[in-house]
């Protein structure tokens, strides 16, 4: 399994696999495998990214 989360990186948007309700995210920084995004709806969160995959938006204009 390829870890897509190694390539997020600050700036780029992603979306929350199973919080859809938070919104499209900007991802702040991504370090040792911790990933701070800030949720549209639900603020700056740190993510596991061992434990959670974030799904990269690539156009976040288009929601």
């Amino acid at each position: 399994m390829t870890d897509l989360n190694a390539i997020l990186a600050p700036g780029m948007f992603v979306r929350h696999p199973d919080r859809p309700e938070w919104g499209t995210g900007q991802v702040q920084s991504n370090i040792g495998g911790k990933i701070t995004v800030n949720f549209r709806e639900q603020g700056k969160v740190v993510i596991d990214g061992a434990r959670i995959a974030l799904m990269p938006v690539l156009d976040p204009g288009n929601e």
